[in-house]
Parts: C-alpha cells; structure tokens; sequence
C-alpha cells in the first residue's frame, strides 16, 4: 500500500456500505483498514471480500493513529454519536444521510463539535451526479440568467420493504431530504423560506398503518422568490425516474434519466422507443458515488471543502421537519433556517 493512501474505517455493510467498501477498494488515494458492523456472519464475509480487518469495537478504528478517515454507512441512529467520537479523534468524516431523524439531537451534536473544528461531509450524492451538477455549472455562468424556477422530480421504481418503512422517518426525511438538498444547492447563498406538502397513498395501503405516504409533493419559497416544486413517489412502473428542471430569466435546463443506453429504435409500428431506466439509485448515480470520494479525499489531503458538510445535512432536515407540520397543518409553513 502507497504511503500517501488515506487509511479508513468503514462502519456499517449494507447494501450502502457493500457499495461504498468497493468504491473505496477501487479508489486509488484510499486504504480500506477496517470495517465494522454487528452482524458477525456479515462482517466476516465483507472483511475477507475487501482485504480489511474485522473488528468488533469502533474504538479501535478511533483510537487507531493511522486512521484518518471514518465512513458511517450504518443505521441512522448510530450517525451522531459516531460523529461525535470522530470529531474527538480528529478523523475526517464521511457520513451517509440524514445525520439523524431529529432536528434537536441534530442541533445539541452541532453544539458539541462546533467548537473542534469538525470535518464531517454529508453523503449527498446527488451534488456530484454530472447531469445534475452541470445544471450548477450553468447557472453560475449565468447560462439561463436569474434562477426563477426548481422542478425536481424522483419516484422509485418500488417500495421499499414495511420494517425499513416504519424506520425510516417518513418519505420525507428518508428519500426527500435528497431532492430538499439539491434544491439548496441550486439556491446557493438564496435559502427557502415556507414549505408546503401534501401525501397521499392510492395505490397501497400499509402506508396508512404506520403513518406514512407513498405520494408527496411539497413546495417550496425562497427569499429571493425562487419557486421550487418537488415530487415523490414510492413506486414508478417504468423505473427509476430522476428529473431535474430549471427555469430561469433566459431559459431552461433539464438533467434527464440515465439509460443503459441512449439508442433510439424507430420501426413501422412504433417511434422512439429507448431502453429502460436505470434500475435503482445504485446504478443511476454511480458515477456520483465515485465522485464525491473524490472531494474527500481532497478534504483529507489538502482540507478543500466538500460540496456537502454537517450544516448541510441539518438544514435538510429542518426542510423535511417543516414539509411534515405542514402535511398536518395543511398550510404553508414559514422557516427560520437558521
């Protein structure tokens, strides 16, 4: 292993972790030390997979002075408190959102490492899916002159299972705290200051057992005006469906669906016939994974902020926490972000 390479302990090998443990092991600035999980049978099979050391306390990978990077990818409620053991340690951190379900264990974790210079980046992909940052781009070029307009759709191509669901936090704070962020991230230095959402379930009905929607649409205001209309579905028969639009005093751009290729039938009996979306999240914003390893390692090295930190991760929340009052509300429910 090249001296330079940045050692790292990954906590957490789900589906997320198995995907990040390989996007690590293929990078060539990272050394993948350690991994941790609590399932014992799983951790075996993952250390050996990836050439890593097992181990079954985090306190090894802390206290461990070669370690200078920690990536959360384990379950939500173990985020703060593995920050915050980070933070201590003077790890770089790499978190997996949300930083938590609960905006005032959120903001009491803030208020303990505020103080110790923290270097936490948020697993917001999204930021880094090319389409998608290229709309950035374009906008700080002033390609469509003053931003006006955010349309941000994202519908899944199935639910997932009821026990992830009832965990979750709500469709909010589990999948639409993706699309709050990159809405953020259009806005700039400009924040949002009402929300309001509505939910519905149509087509399945466990959602009403554990208080929850399959449908959600929430919009949004900003201080300077600036509309945003975000939806979300559960289910989406014709895949994973991933869409952004912006519009703006000059123009419009749109960041389209990814496809396993971008090839156009054209027969006597049909036109334009593509093939299908790509499948799930996994797929869709690989290149988004890979990518923002990029930015930290950059922050590990040379101390570049990321395109995501802890801030970003809390005024996400407080986004979702407002969309949630106002489906009960039914109003318009007017922020202080700060």
């Amino acid at each position: 292993m090249g001296k330079n390479k940045i050692k790292t302990a990954l906590f957490g090998l789900g589906r997320i972790g198995q995907m990040h443990a390989d996007n690590l092991r293929k990078n060539s600035e990272f050394d993948l030390k350690y991994v941790f999980d609590l399932n014992k049978n799983l951790l075996n099979k993952i250390s050996k997979r990836f050439n890593a050391i097992s181990i079954n306390n985090p306190d090894i990978a802390f206290k461990d002075n070669e370690i200078r990077c920690i990536f959360i990818a384990s379950s939500t409620s173990t985020h703060l408190k593995f920050i915050e053991k980070g933070v201590k340690y003077k790890k770089v951190i790499f978190c997996e959102k949300p930083l938590d379900l609960n905006l005032k264990k959120i903001n009491s974790s803030l208020t303990k490492i505020k103080k110790l210079n923290p270097k936490v980046q948020i697993g917001f992909n999204r930021r880094y899916d090319p389409g998608h940052n290229l709309l950035k781009k374009n906008l700080l070029k002033n390609k469509i002159g003053k931003l006006e307009k955010i349309i941000i759709t994202s519908r899944d191509p199935a639910p997932p299972s009821l026990s992830y669901l009832k965990s979750s936090g709500g469709i909010f704070k589990d999948m639409m705290i993706h699309d709050f962020d990159l809405a953020r991230y259009y806005l700039g230095s400009d924040e949002f200051i009402s929300v309001f959402a509505t939910g519905s379930n149509i087509s399945d009905q466990r959602f009403n057992k554990i208080k929850d929607y399959e449908l959600a649409t929430t919009v949004l205001k900003s201080k300077k005006g600036v509309q945003c209309i975000i939806t979300n579905s559960r289910h989406c028969t014709f895949g994973y469906d991933q869409r952004v639009e912006l519009f703006g005093t000059k123009g419009m751009m749109i960041s389209d669906n990814k496809r396993d290729t971008e090839t156009n039938l054209f027969l006597k009996n049909s036109t334009n016939n593509k093939s299908p979306l790509l499948h799930f999240f996994i797929e869709r914003y690989a290149e988004a994974f890979r990518l923002q390893l990029s930015d930290l390692a950059n922050f590990c090295k040379k101390n570049i902020k990321p395109r995501a930190v802890f801030e970003d991760g809390r005024k996400s929340i407080i986004l979702a926490e407002a969309a949630q009052k106002s489906v009960k509300s039914k109003k318009f429910e007017k922020l202080k972000i700060n």
